[in-house]
This record gives C-alpha cells, sequence and structure tokens, in this order.
C-alpha cells in the first residue's frame, strides 16, 4: 500500500505564511515542508495573538473575578475551603483569585507552548520507540502546532460573540462556545461535560491534521500514526473527565 510518505518533497521551501494557509488548504504540502525545516514561530505568534483578543475580551465583557469565582464553584475543595472563611475574607479571596486568574489567563500561551512541548514528547517517543520511525523531536512538535491552528477558530469565535454580547450570562472560560458536544451537557453533570468537550469540530479536524502530519514526516501510514495520536487523545479525555468528576 502506498503511503502518505510518497508525497514529493521536491515541491519549493515553504514561507511561514504558506505553510499557515496551506494548512488549512493543502496540508501535505505544509507536513512535507516540515520534513525540510522544522520551524514552528508562527503559529505560536498567531496563538498568542488570538489568546490576548480572547482573554481582553472575557476581561472587559465578564470579567476575571467572576471567572474566578466560577472556577471556585466547579472545585468542591476550593469552595469548601473559601465559605469556610469569614465574609470579608472570602471576599479577598475571591479578589486575589481574580488576580490570579487574570495573570493566568494572559499567560496561557506559555502553558500552551509547555503542554504542546509535553504532548509532542509522548507522541515522538510512541512514534520512534512504538512505531520505529525515525523522526526528529522539533519535527513532531512543528507538526502539533500547525495542526492546531483550527482550535484558534474557537477562541476567534468566541471574543466575537463576547463582544457583541452574546452568551454573556452562562459563559463557560473552559467551554466558551457551542462547537462541541459537552458545550450542550448540563454543567451539573461535568464529568460527561468535560467527556463531551472532546468531541469539538475544531479539536477533530485538529486531530485529523496530526495523524496526517506525523503520517508525513514519519513516513509511516496513517493508520499507524493515527493509533499514536488518537491513543493519547483517548488518554487525555479519562483524565480531563476524572478530574471534573473528582472536583466536582
Amino acid at each position: 500500500m502506498q503511503q502518505v510518505a510518497s508525497v514529493s518533497e521536491a515541491q519549493p521551501p515553504l514561507s511561514e505564511a504558506a505553510r499557515v494557509v496551506d494548512t488549512f488548504v493543502a496540508p501535505s504540502k505544509t507536513f512535507t515542508d516540515i520534513r525540510r525545516k522544522a520551524t514552528w514561530w508562527l503559529p505560536f505568534i498567531l496563538m498568542c495573538i488570538v489568546s490576548f483578543f480572547f482573554t481582553s475580551a472575557v476581561g472587559k465583557q465578564i470579567g476575571f473575578e467572576t471567572i474566578a469565582h466560577q472556577q471556585i464553584d466547579k472545585n468542591h475543595f476550593a469552595a469548601d475551603q473559601i465559605n469556610s472563611l469569614p465574609r470579608d475574607q472570602q471576599v479577598a479571596a475571591y479578589q486575589s483569585a481574580g488576580k490570579r486568574t487574570k495573570v493566568v489567563s494572559y499567560f496561557y500561551p506559555v502553558l500552551i507552548f509547555v503542554f504542546a512541548a509535553i504532548i509532542s514528547l509522548l507522541w515522538w517517543a510512541s512514534l520512534n520507540f512504538g512505531l520505529g520511525a525515525q523522526s526528529k523531536y522539533w519535527q513532531i512538535f512543528a507538526v502539533g502546532m500547525y495542526a492546531g491552528l483550527p482550535k484558534l477558530f474557537i477562541f476567534i469565535l468566541a471574543a466575537i460573540l463576547l463582544y457583541a454580547g452574546v452568551g454573556l450570562d452562562n459563559f463557560d472560560m473552559q467551554n466558551p462556545i457551542g462547537t462541541n458536544l459537552g458545550y450542550f451537557i448540563s454543567p451539573d453533570s461535568p464529568a460527561l461535560r468535560a467527556a463531551g468537550s472532546f468531541l469539538d469540530v475544531f479539536g477533530i479536524w485538529s486531530l485529523i491534521l496530526a495523524i496526517y502530519g506525523t503520517a508525513i514526516v514519519t513516513k509511516k501510514k496513517p493508520s499507524q500514526t493515527a493509533v499514536v495520536i488518537v491513543g493519547w487523545w483517548i488518554v487525555g479525555l479519562i483524565v480531563v473527565t476524572a478530574l471534573a468528576a473528582f472536583t466536582a
């Protein structure tokens, strides 16, 4: 059977901007070019810009103290601890939580970068030692960064809706827009809501791109790389769902 790796690598070198565009219209060109040069800086810059746009919308339209209050209410350990304090100390605690939430929100791209680095390491180790691939770590990291570009639409759309004043009353920063099944599940079922959030239109798009991209970079069949990529996706789903159930 012909492998995805048979895609011609004789194509002219792509610019970073062309790579971003081709991720959406001709992904094989982007991932083939990563074999030539495993750069990833433009997707990261776009991530920072979109994150700032989204975080600014949340701060202006919702407020970080409100977001912090919502997050604490979802965690019965934190909620019980704060609710046991005198009223004035509760107010101070929520104010401090709001400030921390603001800082973390604006530094969110850094957290995503660290998370992407860890996921890429898991993919790279699984592909190289599990499937016998001979890929380089930064190639897999670059694939993950470009494959994640569709997810930016989640936060772009969410920010636009926030500035338009849509959905302010029931806004959930962890699941800001109805592109996934979990968005439509009641908050009273946090585990199901967390699990359903993985069934996201843009998230599945990114997952498919990651499978396809790692197949090109590693010269393996998509069916082989799917075992690795989807396998770790399932692990993530189980962990997030379990945490949501435990802290609810």
